[in-house]
């Protein structure tokens, strides 16, 4: 998904924040439900971050154009785990430069907070919304 970085996006030096880089992954895993005319609501529950390490490699500034690659690494019992790599155009012809990568592990809740089992129809939902 493509992410143009605004002016609410960075300092006063035209820097990106550490905490947008976050909101930029959380809008592109929203959007991948958004284009097949879902919500990441489902009707039995919801997901929501659990864990997640990221990696700052280097920054992006007030209006660079971003891509974020979003894959799915694993689908545990009660939740599972994205790699999100944001990338940015290098100038060159050959491509992008990574920027920033994220594994996060997203738990499957009800709607009252409790940690739930992932069915088989959720299961081949995530699958097939970011793949492996």
């Amino acid at each position: 998904m493509k992410i143009r970085v605004y002016y609410e996006d960075t300092d006063a030096g035209g820097i990106v924040y550490h905490s947008a880089y976050l909101n930029f992954c959380e809008r592109a895993r929203s959007e991948v439900f958004f284009k097949k005319g879902l919500t990441p609501i489902l009707s039995s529950g919801h997901f929501v971050a659990k864990k997640l390490e990221a990696d700052y490699i280097s920054s992006a500034k007030l209006g660079d154009e971003l891509e974020v690659v979003t894959k799915l690494v694993e689908v545990r019992a009660a939740s599972f785990v994205l790699l999100q790599t944001i990338f940015k155009d290098n100038g060159i012809p050959s491509g992008h430069k990574k920027i920033f990568e994220m594994s996060i592990t997203l738990a499957y809740i009800t709607f009252e907070g409790k940690l739930q089992k992932i069915t088989k129809d959720v299961e081949e939902l995530v699958e097939s919304l970011f793949g492996r």
